[in-house]
């Protein structure tokens, strides 16, 4: 298992992780892919993203890459918190490929996070998960998640916020 940053030898493993999503809400975000869109200009918009461009914080996304070259998961490293992602997204959003939970590859996947965090400089991390996501609540505990306040959102969805502390 490795991490590898989004880039065209990627494309087709990428758009087959989508699909195993069947509507779902990806997470994150930032993998989103668009159909009219080329997978070229997807990686464009990336680096613009990564940057921190648009109003966005700077971050750097990877899959989670295992020895068969198929992408398991897919990460967000944001490297610093804004008011939003303070209450809601935190500094790491995270997902595994749907065919592929349940095997602790979330877990290993927020410990390597953690371990780019951990160069980033970043000693609190804050990781969230909805409310109902008892499987993220307990990869994140796993990690050395600390429970803090929760949030909630305007339409009423609830945000479990957890500090790590490095």
């Amino acid at each position: 298992m490795r991490l590898e940053r989004p880039s065209l030898k990627w494309e087709k493993e990428h758009i087959a992780y989508m699909k195993e999503w069947d509507g779902d809400r990806l997470s994150p975000s930032s993998f989103r892919l668009k159909e009219d869109v080329p997978y070229e200009v997807y990686l464009e918009e990336l680096a613009v993203q990564d940057e921190g461009q648009d109003n966005r914080v700077p971050s750097t996304n990877y899959f989670l890459v295992d020895d068969n070259e198929r992408i398991i998961g897919m990460v967000n490293i944001r490297y610093y918190l804004n008011d939003y992602l303070r209450q809601v997204d935190g500094h790491i959003g995270a997902s595994i490929r749907p065919s592929e939970r349940r095997k602790g590859y979330a877990t290993y996947l927020l410990s390597k996070a953690l371990n780019i965090t951990d160069q980033l400089g970043i000693r609190s991390v804050l990781v969230t998960c909805n409310e109902d996501n008892i499987a993220s609540a307990a990869v994140i505990l796993n990690n050395g998640g600390v429970e803090d306040e929760s949030f909630t959102e305007p339409h009423g969805n609830i945000v479990r916020r957890f500090w790590i502390e490095r």
